[in-house]
């Protein structure tokens, strides 16, 4: 009918507008699970959307393992729509493991992820690329894809493990660095002052050497007045002497 038609097409429309999600794993189409934003009155959210798309979508083991693992989004339109999109549930082929690698290669080339070393770009491609993985080979086995969570978990934890590790050794080496910054200070401050006190203990010895030379100096001009002065008393004994005698050998002449 016409107004089923209109219905289809509005349906179709408004799925246009909700957006799409940028990443490697497959989602299939978005699908209108409410028509009002309320919360029930107790605070927890309202399962109705979620039951209305388990009505419209017959759900089967392998969906539900799918929806485990990679849970579906939620995009809310004009404040009231609801939709709801999960992981296609279709089996891969070998045509779509290879456009899956391209498509890495691609978006990788794209947003400039570099090779080698810490790249947070490489690492959300990879990591949405694992999960596509993940996807392809839950629906041809559950249990192997299961396992396979296991291990990507296990990965993601021991690399935030890892983070965790190095963020605080980066803090570590921080606050050592620190400290050798302010012990450096105090170290050169302490060099600072030590070497005022050697210059002014270097001054005072030169103080010294000058007074002890001063006083050298002056000992020897006293000891060699002292010496002349001696001198010059011996001398004027000596004469007198001669004298006396001269005048003693004279009176014994005329005697």
């Amino acid at each position: 009918s016409t107004w089923g038609e209109y219905k289809i097409k509005n349906i179709s429309f408004k799925m246009s507008n909700v957006p799409q999600v940028n990443s490697l794993v497959k989602y299939g189409t978005p699908v209108l699970v409410s028509t009002s934003n309320k919360k029930p009155k107790d605070g927890k959210k309202d399962n109705k959307g979620i039951q209305n798309l388990k009505d419209i979508i017959s759900t089967t083991h392998t969906e539900d393992i799918l929806n485990s693992i990679l849970p579906p989004r939620e995009h809310t339109m004009d404040k009231q729509q609801l939709w709801i999109q999960s992981v296609l549930s279709t089996p891969a082929t070998k045509a779509d493991v290879i456009a899956l690698q391209e498509e890495l290669d691609k978006r990788l080339q794209q947003r400039q992820a570099r090779e080698t070393g810490i790249c947070p770009i490489r690492e959300e491609l990879y990591a949405q690329c694992f999960d596509e993985l993940i996807r392809q080979i839950t629906i041809n086995c559950a249990e192997r894809g299961l396992l396979l969570v296991r291990v990507r978990d296990e990965i993601r934890m021991t690399i935030s493990s890892y983070q965790t590790l190095y963020e605080s050794s980066i803090a570590f080496g921080m606050r050592k660095a620190l400290q050798a910054e302010q012990k450096k200070a105090e170290m050169q401050k302490s060099i600072k002052d030590l070497e005022n006190e050697c210059d002014l203990l270097q001054r005072e010895v030169e103080q010294l050497e000058q007074k002890i030379e001063e006083t050298e100096r002056n000992e020897r001009e006293e000891q060699e007045r002292e010496e002349k002065k001696h001198k010059e008393e011996v001398d004027f004994l000596k004469r007198t002497n001669q004298r006396y005698k001269e005048e003693l050998e004279l009176s014994l002449i005329h005697i």
